[in-house]
C-alpha cells in the first residue's frame, strides 16, 4: 500500500505540473454550468424537475468529455515513462508492475473524481437554487457522479493498454484519439446506420442491445437515461433505453472497468524497457 501510494502521489504531482487538474477542473465546471443554466427550458413540456432534465444533459457531456479527458491524462503512462527511461530505473525497485498501475489510476482517477464532483456540484446548486423541486433528482445526480467515475476508469484502463502497446507517446496519442473518436462518436453512427439498413429485422431486435452493451459509453448513457426516468429527453441511440432492463447495462457499466483495467495490467507484463 505505501507503494501504490507514492506512485499515487508522484502521479498527482505531475498532473499539477501538466495543469491537468485545472484543465479538467475548469472544463467540468464550465460545460455543467452552462447546461444547468440552459436545462430549463423543457422541463414544462416533459413535465419533470429542472434538475432531472440537466441529469440527462450531463449524461451526453459526460459521455463525450469524460473519455476524453481520461485517455489524454493516461495515454502517455506507461509510454512516456519508457521513452524517457525512467521505467527501467522505477522496475529496478522493489515495485510490482500492478501496483505502479494502481497507483497511477488512483491519481488519475482522483483527478477526474474531482472533476465530477465539481461539476456536478455546481449544475445542482443551480437547478436547486432557481427550482427547489429539482431536489428530487438528486438521487439521479448522484448515480450520474459515480458512473461517470467508472466510465472515467474504464477509459484510464484503455488508456493504459494502449500506451503500454505504443513504445512512443506519439504513437499513444493516435490510438487514444481513435479509441475514442471509434467508440464514443462512430460507434453510435454505424450502429444507426446498420439500423435503417437492416429495417427492422434481424439486427434491429437482437443485436441491437447486445451492440449497446458492448460499448462502454453506449452502457453509460443507457443505465442513467432508463435509471432517471429521463429517456423523455434523449434522441437518437439513447432512446433506446426503454427497450433494455436496467440491470443489463448496470452491469455492463460495472464491468468494463475491470475488464480495461486486466487489459492494462495484462499489456504493461509485456512491457520492456
Amino acid at each position: 500500500m505505501i507503494r501504490i501510494l507514492s506512485t499515487a502521489r508522484t502521479e498527482f504531482r505531475i498532473a499539477l505540473r501538466n495543469r491537468w487538474v485545472a484543465i479538467a477542473l475548469v472544463l467540468m465546471a464550465v460545460f455543467s454550468l452552462v447546461l444547468s443554466l440552459a436545462g430549463s427550458a423543457p422541463t414544462g413540456g416533459l413535465g419533470v424537475d429542472r434538475l432531472s432534465v440537466t441529469v440527462a444533459s450531463l449524461t451526453s457531456l459526460s459521455v463525450y468529455l469524460i473519455p476524453l479527458l481520461a485517455l489524454l491524462m493516461s495515454f502517455d503512462a506507461i509510454a512516456g515513462e519508457t521513452e524517457r527511461g525512467t521505467l527501467s530505473l522505477l522496475l529496478a525497485y522493489p515495485i510490482a508492475r500492478w501496483e505502479i498501475l494502481v497507483g497511477k489510476l488512483i491519481a488519475h482517477l482522483s483527478i477526474l473524481a474531482l472533476a465530477v464532483v465539481l461539476g456536478h456540484g455546481l449544475a445542482a446548486a443551480v437547478a436547486i437554487w432557481s427550482d427547489e423541486t429539482s431536489l428530487a433528482g438528486l438521487p439521479s445526480l448522484v448515480r450520474l457522479s459515480w458512473s461517470s467515475i467508472l466510465l472515467g476508469a474504464t477509459f484510464l484502463g484503455a488508456g493504459y493498454a494502449l500506451s503500454s502497446l505504443s513504445r512512443r507517446p506519439s504513437g499513444a496519442a493516435g490510438l487514444a484519439i481513435g479509441l475514442w473518436l471509434g467508440l464514443v462518436v462512430l460507434y453510435d453512427l454505424a450502429l444507426l446506420s446498420a439500423i435503417v439498413a437492416d429495417n427492422g429485422g434481424w439486427f434491429s431486435t437482437e443485436a441491437f442491445p447486445i451492440a449497446l452493451l458492448a460499448n462502454p459509453a453506449d452502457a453509460f448513457r443507457l443505465f442513467n437515461l432508463t435509471a432517471s426516468g429521463a429517456t423523455a429527453a434523449a434522441s437518437g441511440v439513447g432512446g433506446a433505453a426503454d427497450a433494455i432492463p436496467l440491470w443489463q447495462s448496470l452491469a455492463s457499466v460495472l464491468l468494463w472497468p475491470i475488464a480495461a483495467l486486466a487489459l492494462a495490467a495484462a499489456a504493461f507484463r509485456k512491457v520492456t524497457p
